[in-house]
């Protein structure tokens, strides 16, 4: 059964039903649901599909055996399809050429011919050529059939928008739709576990969503007889735990200098707020230039990395934070097991360091809800800038850092302070006290005619003592687990 992905569904049936070729671009993270999107708006629909060849099953393979392998691939599928065996196609203009022949016999005029390309950015080897044969079957056979649809899908977000969506060539403006398929909310999350039988309050929902975010690839693990700690003990630290492996799989699928790109992650996610560029130059080693800019924007278009301003700052220094859940887990706990020490979660989940990493990961959990956030605060239809800010102490001011800052254009900050608790949070004298020295840290950092809000993000509320009135607004877990 399909969960959420409601916009998603009717626009790609909206544009199978259109009277134009199309091409499409489908492209999200890796394990987000893309190929599973595919197959169940169109069961029964495509006229040719084919995937290319991971590179991690072929990293053996070098140059142009790389090349003929996919050749051999496509040229495997186009016989399934129903070509008749010839010579394989040497090319990728031969291998595209023949795509044109199958779909002609197919082709009664008036019934879609649909094309799913699966994992692209696989089969564009080095030196293969292969976007000039895509190129010259869409400009020159494609396009021209009022009766086709392509899609085109990737895990490799960058690829997609550079060869495809921002294509300066031959392909120029020629996409006509694009999708970037986000990971499942909360609101999403809970859909899917509810749908699969697993019953878990919405506190635990929430804990998964920080260990593996949305992803339903990872969600489906979850084993409805087991609790929370079981289940994550299963999943990462047994012998044969099945996503141990994944944050090393996961890289070297969707980047060619794979351990170059874990390292700007890590040195990102080693500072909750994270790092300015110079920072990640400086903790890596990288030089600066135009191919760490590219690595920088291939890790926001995949949705693992976010760019802001610090709060009050100059927009010439942007910050890059990890937003990714898995990441975040896995770097945290699983990264340290690599000595072969053994952990269980169920023996840790009270420690410190766990209730650390859960503060830093509802930040992050905060960061990806801001929609349901917005609509809680009644404040949907105002444009609005989230940022945070950190600010180190000296002798003359005391230093302080704001989870998230929502800078609206009715002349309000909201100044949200977000809290994981496990019940209703309470203010105390000494917390009343720092709300106050953070409001007044904020006040000299805007104009004159702008109002501060104090705002709580936190599990189950507030808890009605004297000091109640320091937030103007409280949202709960239920406030994010409200469908966007």
């Amino acid at each position: 059964m399909l969960i959420g992905r409601e916009s998603e569904v009717k626009k790609l049936k909206e544009l199978y039903d259109s009277s134009t070729a199309e091409l499409i671009a489908l492209y999200g993270r890796r394990r987000v649901g893309k190929t599973y999107l595919v197959d169940e708006v169109f069961s029964n629909c495509i006229t040719f599909r084919h995937a290319g060849l991971s590179p991690i099953d072929h990293e053996a393979t070098a140059g142009k055996k790389k090349m003929k392998a996919q050749l051999n691939h496509f040229y495997r599928s186009l016989t399934q399809y129903g070509m008749q065996k010839r010579k394989a196609p040497e090319s990728w203009q031969d291998a595209f050429y023949m795509l044109e022949d199958l779909l002609e016999e197919k082709d009664d005029g008036v019934s879609r011919l649909l094309v799913f390309i699966d994992e692209i950015q696989w089969m564009d080897t080095p030196r293969s050529s292969f976007m000039t044969g895509f190129e010259a079957f869409w400009n020159g056979w494609a396009c021209h059939r009022h009766n086709v649809m392509v899609i085109v899908c990737g895990s490799s977000s960058s690829w997609i928008l550079d060869k495809m969506v921002n294509n300066h060539g031959g392909l120029y403006g020629r996409v006509t739709y694009q999708i970037n398929l986000r990971p499942f909310s909360l609101y999403e999350c809970e859909k899917f576990f509810e749908a699969n039988g697993v019953i878990m309050s919405r506190y635990d929902i929430t804990q998964a969503y920080m260990m593996v975010g949305g992803i339903p690839y990872y969600l489906r693990y979850f084993d409805k007889a087991k609790s929370l700690p079981q289940n994550i003990d299963a999943m990462f630290f047994e012998q044969n735990a099945p996503l141990k492996n994944e944050y090393d799989r996961m890289f070297s699928s969707l980047f060619i200098n794979p351990d170059v790109m874990k390292s700007i992650i890590e040195a990102i996610g080693s500072r909750s707020m994270g790092l300015t560029r110079q920072e990640i130059l400086q903790k890596t080693g990288i030089q600066n230039g135009g191919i760490f800019s590219k690595h920088l924007r291939s890790l926001i278009s995949g949705n693992f990395i976010i760019k802001y301003y610090s709060f009050g700052q100059s927009k010439k220094e942007e910050y890059y934070k990890l937003t990714d859940s898995f990441c975040i887990f896995y770097l945290r706990f699983v990264k340290r097991l690599a000595s072969g020490k053994k952990l269980n979660w169920i023996n840790i989940a009270d420690s410190s360091s766990v209730t650390a990493w859960r503060g830093y990961a509802f930040e992050n959990v905060c960061f990806n809800h801001i929609n349901q956030i917005k609509a809680a605060l009644g404040i949907s239809g105002v444009s609005t800038n989230e940022t945070l800010w950190s600010k180190k102490g000296s002798e003359e001011e005391s230093g302080t850092q704001i989870d998230l800052i929502i800078e609206r254009k009715d002349n309000i900050v909201n100044m949200c302070e977000i809290k994981f608790y496990s019940d209703e949070f309470s203010v105390n004298k000494d917390y009343h006290f720092t709300l106050v020295r953070r409001k007044e840290l904020i006040s000299k950092r805007v104009s004159r005619k702008t109002a501060i809000h104090n705002t709580l993000i936190t599990t189950y509320g507030l808890k009605h003592n004297e000091y109640v009135g320091d937030f103007i607004h409280v949202v709960t877990l239920d406030d994010l687990f409200v469908q966007k």
